[in-house]
């Protein structure tokens, strides 16, 4: 839709004027025509058939009947006055009922007519009544009864709503636009590709996506659009990829040296899982190519992440380099650097940590042996990327948790070096396929999908109310073996009050069974300090505590090998990847483990999927394919602030398929044509600059 006419602004639309238009930007950023022909219906009421009375139940939608009109009476007094009518087709019989211009109806209906009526069935003392619905006279003559369509339905405002621009006014306004507008509609895909995914061309395509002929027209619709949309987001993220392998050439590592072998050999505690040897095969070719490696690094709580990017950075300094490693928060920074050094001590490598609280004399030291090159690897948060923070020779930065980390963030961190150190981006949390590809489309992707040896899988259990008391029971049994036990209350954002009257009525209960001084407890919550949280885990780490009670914290930052059972109370509170989450806390050690998930008896659907889903697998790649499909992407941490997923019609969770037609689409255009200069992809290069104005082919976005 690249036409002059289609860039004018809305208020100039024929029924809109200054007042509409304005309202149109603000409410639903409908700034021109194209925009509103983008604004697409979320549902379709189907008008192509006519129901029969005794086929109407209260689940219906709106639907249309033909019959006729029985009888009529006004009932009830002042605010309970109605117009009833029975309407009757050779099935049963139905009540109509008008609450309002109750006069104009009981005026203009006749008794003994046949009329079409289209509205919702509902329920009212055991009998299906229609409330309001729509009302026109059956003409026999008549080619076509009643509207036989697939009636668009548009989300709309309360504000919008005032100026008559509800469902209706917009279909309105859509009916103008496409009357006088549809030729100015030009095609941005070629016809080579058309023909090859069978797709509807885009005149089509628009005017069927708004007033469809027939289902089957529809269907068609939405996969040339939802094509459309998948297609140019991975021409532009595959585009960064190509240029980026020709523009970047990544440092060389060349040898596999002294510290990585000494390491390997003498130093990694366990053996390494198949996953962790292939992923570290993947990085060694990645690191020896010449071009700037970006390797995305997914595995579970738990899976070894931690050893394959010392590994990395091993390389990285066996050929001369310094390597960092980038944590959100200081609790995560901080853990990764108890992490490396319990791996490796100070005479081997040395390991500094950079944070906002780092005092000035040591971050003055630590500025001066990263820029001599004394030091070898800095761990620290986004303190990182100050630009106080000068490396001597930066090889390798490794990014813990991507997505909490803008894109200008990380193009900083490139910058410490004159050829861009190479990119190990790892995360803990299980990105669906589809979800990977969109966000992270730029990147090589690496699974870690076993545990290490020894590791056994997590037991998950779901337990009612009910069953609280043989749940006390296992615990005690539990910490009677010398084990610890989590035990969680949800978070609820609005009410902090609520958490602690949760936490505390919790933490009765759990005092009259874990009586002092045999059992000894630590709590944390929000409205502790700092100092006091840090208190409270430590003595829990130190294994002075058996019982940590939480409200928030422990998704990340606690790591208690010795921990065998996490309780979420109020499991249904919870997202499937913050349950996910937590029951990662435990399963660290070799000792069986167990999560239990605490629920009320009255569950959503929703939430019986989720719990359900938890009881059935600790397959994090699967949960999360089902959370992508209970929330949708727009909800999945990271995804919002990405500014890839402005979809208006792919559902990530639903259109997989299309989206990896999409991408191999894209991926063989690359292979023949990477510029786009073939004179049958003229039109796909036109129409991404369009899009991208300011970008040229040749540069980075």
């Amino acid at each position: 839709m690249n036409s002059h006419t289609l860039s004018t602004s809305i208020e100039y639309l024929k029924g809109v004027g200054p007042q509409r238009g304005e309202l149109l930007k603000k409410e639903l950023s409908i700034f021109t025509y194209a925009d509103l022909l983008q604004h697409y219906p979320f549902r379709y009421i189907d008008r192509t058939r006519f129901y029969k009375v005794n086929e109407l139940n209260a689940d219906l939608p709106a639907i249309q009947i033909i019959g006729r009109v029985m009888s009529k009476a006004v009932l009830g007094e002042k605010r309970t006055k109605r117009l009833v009518l029975e309407f009757k087709d050779d099935t049963g019989l139905i009540e109509l009922v008008w609450f309002q211009s109750i006069k104009w109806f009981e005026k203009n209906i006749q008794t003994g007519a046949v009329y079409l009526i289209f509205g919702k069935p509902s329920v009212f003392n055991g009998r299906i009544s229609i409330s309001h619905p729509e009302i026109e006279p059956y003409d026999p003559k008549a080619k076509k009864q009643g509207n036989l369509t697939l009636q668009p339905v548009y989300s709309s405002t309360e504000k919008l709503k005032l100026f008559n621009l509800d469902t209706k006014g917009i279909q309105r306004l859509q009916a103008s636009l496409l009357e006088n507008q549809l030729r100015d509609i030009t095609e941005n895909i070629p016809s080579y590709l058309l023909e090859k995914h069978q797709l509807m061309d885009k005149k089509q395509a628009i005017l069927n996506i708004h007033f469809p002929e027939n289902t089957e027209e529809l269907a068609k619709a939405q996969k040339r659009l939802k094509f459309e949309e998948l297609f140019f987001i991975q021409l532009k993220i595959l585009r960064n990829k190509l240029l980026r392998s020709r523009k970047f050439k990544g440092v060389i590592f060349e040898q596999v040296g002294e510290k990585f072998n000494t390491f390997y050999n003498e130093k990694l505690p366990f053996e390494l899982t198949v996953a962790q040897k292939r992923v570290m095969k993947e990085i060694r070719q990645d690191t020896q190519r010449g071009i700037q490696m970006n390797r995305l690094l997914q595995g579970d709580v738990g899976s070894g992440k931690t050893v394959i990017a010392l590994m990395s950075m091993l390389l990285a300094i066996d050929n001369g380099y310094q390597a960092c490693l980038m944590a959100p928060t200081e609790i995560l920074a901080k853990q990764h650097e108890q992490s490396l050094r319990s791996l490796i001590d100070d005479d081997f490598v040395k390991i500094q940590l950079l944070t906002g609280s780092t005092p000035k004399k040591k971050r003055k030291e630590i500025h001066e042996q990263l820029l001599s090159g004394e030091l070898n690897i800095l761990i620290g948060t986004h303190a990182l990327i100050e630009d106080a923070v000068q490396f001597h020779r930066l090889g390798l930065a490794v990014i813990d948790e991507q997505h909490r980390f803008g894109v200008q963030q990380r193009a900083k961190l490139w910058k410490k070096s004159l050829v861009p150190p190479h990119v190990l981006v790892m995360t803990a949390t299980p990105i669906p396929r589809t979800l990977a590809m969109t966000l992270y489309g730029d990147l090589e992707v690496s699974v870690i999908d076993e545990l290490p040896a020894g590791r056994k899988p997590i037991k998950t259990v779901h337990m009612y109310e009910s069953q609280r008391l043989r749940m006390f029971g296992f615990i005690k049994e539990e910490i009677a073996k010398g084990r610890q036990v989590y035990i969680v209350y949800p978070l609820i954002k609005e009410s902090e009050k609520l958490d602690l009257l949760y936490l505390e009525a919790g933490i009765e209960a759990i005092s009259l069974e874990f009586p002092l001084p045999e059992y000894k407890i630590s709590i944390v919550h929000g409205k502790l300090s700092p100092a006091e949280k840090e208190f409270e885990m430590q003595r829990f780490v130190k294994g002075s505590t058996q019982i940590m009670v939480a409200t928030t914290v422990i998704e990340v930052g606690v790591n208690v090998p010795n921990a065998s059972v996490m309780v979420i109370e109020n499991a249904e509170r919870f997202g499937l990847a913050q349950l996910h989450q937590l029951r990662g806390r435990v399963g660290r050690g070799a000792e069986q483990s167990y999560c239990i998930l605490m629920s009320g008896n009255n569950l959503s659907n929703d939430a019986k999927l989720r719990l359900q889903t938890m009881v059935e697998t600790n397959d994090g790649f699967r949960i999360s394919e089902i959370d992508l499909q209970l929330r949708g992407p727009g909800d999945i941490e990271g995804t919002q602030q990405s500014g890839v997923l402005d979809l208006k019609l792919a559902d990530l969770a639903h259109d997989q398929q299309l989206l990896q037609t999409a991408r191999q689409s894209v991926i063989d255009i690359y292979e023949e044509d990477p510029d786009l200069l073939k004179t049958e992809n003229a039109l796909l290069r036109t129409y991404f600059e369009m899009r991208n104005p300011g970008i040229s082919w040749d540069k980075i976005s």
